[in-house]
């Protein structure tokens, strides 16, 4: 057989089928033999670190309840330096605080003349009375001020069982006033402060600084030695050690361990068959959702008519869907990988498309979203509204910016049409008003007119019976009938243009606007109103009033409609009470805007009307249009401000807005 040429490839791989197995079968004793041993291990390191975590939290408890009788002592200490116990009084709470700490053994207070009294004597003692250490540490404090634990002296026949003294000194304007002797018994803080479930698993001990016991709870038996541990109790000037014993010995090996082993193995080997065959399955069923949803995402994102758009973090195109593809005229293919600047900006801001990128780079994106033009196949202007937002992984790690675009268009259509609906509203609103005054105006013109006809009759009257025209003093009376017709011909030809002016129909503008101006021509006109009524018509404009930017003729109705208003609020008042403010200067809660009121005396807002009082439709008037505020409130908001009203404090309204104050030309 030896001479077979296929004997040694043979003979190798017989070689490997059985050493196989049997390596595998040294490593599955070895595994058996170590485990139990290593499984020991575990649990002797596991135990004796939970017997160090007990014991420092037994510690960390007796040095809080210790902390907390240290404050009981300070409040007794604090009403005895205050006066408030003596005598009985004193020995009664002395007393009471034996009752609530089992632990203390004796209370005693000694005064600055060494005079004591104990919760144990009816009598008094002196400071001779007290053993020797205890002298000592009275007579330290008396120079330190500070409180201090005694070290305890190991129980005996005649010391049993072992105890500690805390004396808390009690200091009057910086000096020594006394001191509050308070005495524990070491067994007796391991009764009161030590968990009965740690007892019950632990021999416990407090030992001085040479491992002599000075108390002892073994509340479960003796301890084994086995897990053990010791930690200080760090009181001030002494040295006292907490040590427990578990009761637990060493764990055990388990029996029969070996067949145990066996069994659980070969069941944890058919565990791993069915488990590797449920994964399969799972991975299968998940791989199949993982591919119905990219295909929902893909068709999803397809219908959308929001752009999305994917940076990375240099600022390279990394995604876009079909949707931005449609907003710019462009295919995937050509905006995945582009770099800025895009095909898409438009030239004439190309500079704001490179400083909001290189923000973006920075890390600062702007979350309420911001507004700019793109370009539609390279030609067509567009405007978009931009939302962007950190890309982040499933890892928390930022690998990009993700971008939403919005066509604005129709709502930019829808704005400007609004606009110009606003502004016919205006306008009409205009025409209202006007209308409204034009009884009073003819009025009003008549007046002057008369004047004026008067004046020039009595000039050529004079000069008719004038014999000598040179005649000085007939030439000034002359002159000054003259005079007075030409400031009423004035007076007519203003209110004429006031009224032409507030009701002709122009394009919107800002501009620079003198208040006091703006307002005396509000007044004037507002006086045709007012003067029907015997309403007064004040203005209050400080003099260091700021010019503000606004456009004047909006300006001026919101002031003529909330002047009407206040008209018409006090026609029904006391004669006394009707008095209309309108008031103008620097805002003192806005630094750089001009606060503007109008305020009345009349019966003020109805409580129900105050909720919708700027609702479009909505009037307290029979005969109102419920329109005059809502376009007051619109016009005001246009220039940056807001409208609101507040209760007079002498009865009646005052409605105030600010505006901006306009910025000093430059020179």
């Amino acid at each position: 057989m030896l001479s077979f040429p296929f004997y040694k490839p043979f003979l190798r791989r017989r070689t490997w089928q059985w050493l196989v197995p049997i390596l595998c079968a040294l490593l599955f004793l070895v595994t058996v033999i170590w485990l139990p041993h290593q499984a020991q291990q575990l649990e002797s390191t596991e135990r004796q670190e939970q017997q160090i975590a007990d014991t420092l939290w037994v510690e960390q408890t007796i040095r809080f309840q210790l902390g907390r009788n240290e404050d009981d002592i300070r409040s007794f200490a604090g009403q005895i330096a205050a006066g408030h116990l003596a005598g009985d009084k004193l020995r009664g709470r002395m007393r009471f605080l034996l009752r609530n700490h089992p632990e203390f053994t004796r209370i005693a207070w000694i005064d600055a003349r060494d005079n004591g009294t104990s919760s144990d004597r009816q009598d008094h003692f002196s400071l001779e009375d007290l053993p020797a250490p205890l002298r000592l540490k009275l007579g330290r404090i008396r120079g330190t001020l500070a409180p201090e634990y005694s070290l305890p002296e190991p129980p005996d026949e005649t010391r049993l069982p072992a105890l500690m003294d805390y004396l808390f000194p009690i200091r009057q304007e910086g000096r020594y006033a006394g001191c509050v002797i308070v005495t524990y018994s070491l067994a007796g803080i391991l009764d009161q402060m030590v968990p009965w479930w740690f007892a019950q698993k632990n021999e416990i001990r407090l030992t001085d600084r040479n491992e002599r016991t000075l108390g002892q709870r073994t509340a479960g038996g003796e301890g084994r030695g086995v897990y053990t541990y010791a930690h200080d109790l760090h009181l001030p000037y002494t040295d006292i050690t907490l040590r427990t014993d578990s009761v637990k010995g060493a764990p055990n090996l388990l029996p029969n361990l070996l067949i145990v082993v066996i069994v659980a193995l070969t069941l944890g080997l058919f565990w791993s068959l069915a488990a590797l065959w449920r994964d399969i399955t799972r991975r299968m069923t998940v791989e199949r959702a993982l591919r119905e949803q990219i295909a929902f995402r893909t068709a999803m994102e397809d219908s959308l008519v929001t752009g999305l758009r994917v940076y990375d973090l240099k600022g390279k195109i990394t995604y876009v869907n079909p949707a931005f593809c449609r907003m710019v005229g462009m295919p995937a293919e050509s905006l995945i990988g582009l770099s800025p600047p895009m095909p898409y900006w438009a030239p004439e801001i190309m500079d704001e498309y490179r400083e909001r990128f290189a923000q973006r780079i920075a890390g600062k994106i702007d979350s309420q979203g911001f507004e700019t033009i793109f370009l539609r196949k390279g030609r067509e202007r567009f405007p978009v509204l931009i939302y962007e937002s950190a890309l982040v992984d499933e890892s928390g790690r930022q690998t990009g910016w993700m971008s939403s675009i919005l066509d604005i268009s129709d709502r930019k259509r829808f704005e400007e049409l609004n606009q110009r609906q606003q502004e016919k509203l205006q306008a009409s609103a205009r025409m209202v008003t006007m209308g409204e005054l034009a009884s009073t105006l003819a009025h009003e013109l008549n007046q002057p007119l008369a004047a004026i006809t008067s004046y020039t009759t009595g000039a050529l009257n004079l000069l008719a019976d004038s014999a000598t025209p040179q005649d000085e003093a007939g030439m000034a009376r002359i002159r000054g009938a003259l005079e007075k017709a030409n400031a009423q011909a004035q007076r007519a030809g203003h209110v004429i243009r006031s009224v032409h002016t507030f009701t002709k129909r122009r394009e919107p503008r800002r501009e620079t606007v003198e208040l006091s101006a703006l307002i005396a021509d509000v007044v004037q006109l507002a006086e045709l109103q007012a003067s029907r009524h015997f309403i007064t018509i004040k203005a209050d404009i400080a003099q260091d009033t700021p010019a503000v930017q606004a456009d004047p003729m909006m300006l001026g109705q919101v002031l003529l409609n909330l002047t009407r208003n206040a008209i018409e609020a006090m026609r029904d008042m006391e004669p006394e009470r009707r008095v209309l403010l309108i008031g103008a200067g620097a805002d003192p809660l806005a630094p750089g805007s001009v606060s503007i009121s109008v305020a009345d005396h009349g019966c003020g807002i109805p409580p129900h009307a105050r909720e919708r009082l700027f609702s479009p439709f909505f009037s307290t008037k029979a005969d109102g249009m419920g329109m005059g505020l809502k376009i007051c409130r619109t016009v005001v908001e246009s220039h940056g401000g807001t409208l609101t009203y507040a209760d007079s404090p002498g009865g009646g309204t005052v409605f105030r807005f600010s505006l901006h104050a306009a910025s000093p030309a430059k020179t």
